[in-house]
């Protein structure tokens, strides 16, 4: 699968998600599929049906131009917006971060910290961060593990957070054997989250709290350089839970 390939399917996704009144057409004729149709979608952005067809079908290539106003035709966020330049090929090449270098940096850091590749595999961690025993080295996975739902009631949004980034990573690299095993293991091994994995909503991080073991921490992501392999995870003393 091409990241071409994977465009057309992100395109195709956030068109069914569309209803003619958010973009303000008339609901016409009964439709079939929800969304809007190709042809609404290739007049909403300017272009010809037959060329946003090939888009969608992933045949072709394109330029900003089109993709900045396809984006605006189906009311991409800023982070959807950038991941569809991302997976066409528009953003700049860096070199490659040297992930071990971090490891003093992680090391010298009062607070748990860890450094995670593009993957959410934890690549080293300091002492206070290998104390939480996480219950798997991948974050997505282990920020899903029934055990730490168990210590953190408020999982979720970090969760989704995590996976949405990863979701990210994971399509404009189609052909990295690492993403291709997650993908393929999370069904099976959350499978009560199935919603998630076939959801193609992406997110860059954000800052989440959540409450592990009682005690309340602040979870962000620092990117040192450009790179998006390089990132450093650190926990910080998050608000105290309301009383009583």
């Amino acid at each position: 699968m091409s990241t071409r390939q994977e465009l057309g399917r992100f395109l195709r996704a956030h068109r069914a998600l569309l209803d003619p009144a958010d973009v303000g057409l008339a609901a016409g004729r009964r439709r079939r599929t929800p969304g809007l149709r190709r042809e609404e979608v290739a007049a909403l952005s300017g272009v010809g049906l037959a060329w946003y067809t090939w888009l969608e079908q992933g045949r072709v290539d394109t330029s900003r131009q089109v993709l900045d106003a396809v984006a605006r035709a189906l009311r991409l966020d800023a982070d959807a917006h950038r991941h569809v330049l991302a997976l066409a090929g528009l953003r700049a090449e860096v070199p490659a971060a040297d992930l071990a270098g971090l490891r003093p940096l992680v090391d010298g850091l009062a607070t748990p910290a860890a450094v995670v590749d593009r993957r959410f595999d934890v690549v080293a961690a300091n002492a206070g961060f290998t104390a939480l025993a996480l219950p798997d080295r991948n974050l997505v996975l282990a920020f899903t593990d029934p055990a730490w739902r168990v210590r953190t009631p408020d999982w979720e949004p970090l969760a989704r957070t995590v996976f949405r980034q990863f979701r990210a990573q994971a399509d404009r690299s189609p052909d990295d054997p690492r993403f291709a095993e997650l993908l393929r293991d999370l069904p099976s091994r959350r499978g009560d989250l199935a919603p998630w994995w076939e959801c193609r909503a992406v997110l860059e991080f954000q800052a989440a709290e959540a409450t592990v073991d009682g005690r309340p921490w602040r979870f962000a992501l620092l990117r040192p350089g450009a790179d998006p392999e390089a990132g450093v995870l650190v926990l910080s003393a998050g608000a105290r839970p309301p009383a009583g």
